[in-house]
């Protein structure tokens, strides 16, 4: 679901990547298709119109992951979107945030108008990732910005476009070099403004709970322990208590069990994976022990979850 741009019609945009692959849970993940991006560059920023459409692969009522970043700024609305079993309205002047991994769905009912940014992981600097919360998956994916917010995010990503499609006036590393710069400005506007809508001035994203949370997110499937994971990471598990709470108001063992919940959801839902094997899945060898963990943080059973979605 690249952004690519309509050769005829108004202006819309349509989404490529043939691509996609089916991961062991049965969902489809679909990869930057960076071939189509101009320039061949990590990123693309275009207009949503009426006239787009989807791969077929990918349509938008069948749920899909993409292992690349989408910020959609809306000129028009409602717009509803399912993101990681939460269904959000956005209304002109609202913005949506996916990351990669997580799984979402667009609206057949749903007209999408305004501007779409997408981003390949590795197109930005590790300091860049970092100032600008580009894997705080604890933030919102629904943003609600104040009109002078608008203007300057709409500024933003408007001189993004211009230095996207300016293909002309500078050779290919230093047209890359300038969308990099042009990007973190766009990306710092939109970081300060996810941090102020979940009330999380303090949460500024240190190293240590950067390494934890990669940590956590390669190895939730198979790895429960805060301890294995400070052992592994060189801390004690003083200072990741510290880190996680400062970065997402709660403690590491939480944070891990939050992913797993995730992962074990998705599954259920959108899969016909026995129970078990969901359980195996996210690391639960047991079946029985699986079923408690899962009543435990959703107070359903794996079985009452899946029945009451389909």
């Amino acid at each position: 679901m690249a952004v690519i741009r309509d050769q005829g019609g108004d202006g819309g945009v349509r989404a490529g990547g043939d691509r996609g692959q089916a991961e062991g849970d049965g969902i489809r993940t679909f990869p930057f298709p960076a071939e189509l991006a101009v320039g061949g560059v990590g990123m693309q920023v275009g207009p949503m119109g009426t006239d787009h459409t989807w791969h077929a692969d990918a349509p938008l009522h069948r749920v899909h992951r993409i292992d690349f970043h989408v910020v959609m700024l809306f000129t028009d609305g409602p717009v509803r979107h399912m993101i990681d079993f939460a269904e959000y309205q956005a209304d002109a002047g609202d913005l949506l945030w996916i990351r990669p991994g997580q799984v979402h769905r667009f609206s057949r009912e749903s007209v999408y108008r305004g501007t779409v940014l997408t981003m390949q992981p590795g197109f930005l600097p590790r300091a860049t990732v970092e100032a600008t919360g580009l894997y705080r998956y604890d933030l919102p994916p629904l943003l609600h910005p104040d009109p002078a917010q608008l203007t300057a995010l709409q500024a933003a990503l408007d001189q993004l476009r211009r230095e996207y499609e300016d293909t002309a006036t500078l050779p290919l590393s230093l047209h890359t070099a300038v969308l990099r710069h042009t990007l973190t400005a766009a990306l710092l506007r939109l970081a300060h403004l996810a941090a102020s809508s979940a009330e999380t001035s303090r949460g500024h994203t240190d190293s240590t709970f950067t390494r934890f949370r990669d940590a956590v997110e390669q190895g939730f499937a198979t790895n429960h322990s805060v301890s294995a994971y400070a052992d592994a990471l060189g801390y004690s598990r003083r200072t990741l208590v510290r880190a996680v709470r400062a970065a997402t108001g709660e403690t590491p063992k939480g944070f891990i069990d939050k992913r797993v919940v995730l992962e074990a959801k998705r599954l259920l839902a959108h899969t016909d994976l026995p129970i078990g094997r969901v359980g195996v899945a996210v690391g639960f060898p047991d079946a029985a022990n699986f079923s408690k963990f899962f009543h435990l943080h959703t107070g359903q059973t794996p079985v009452g979850f899946r029945a009451e979605l389909r």
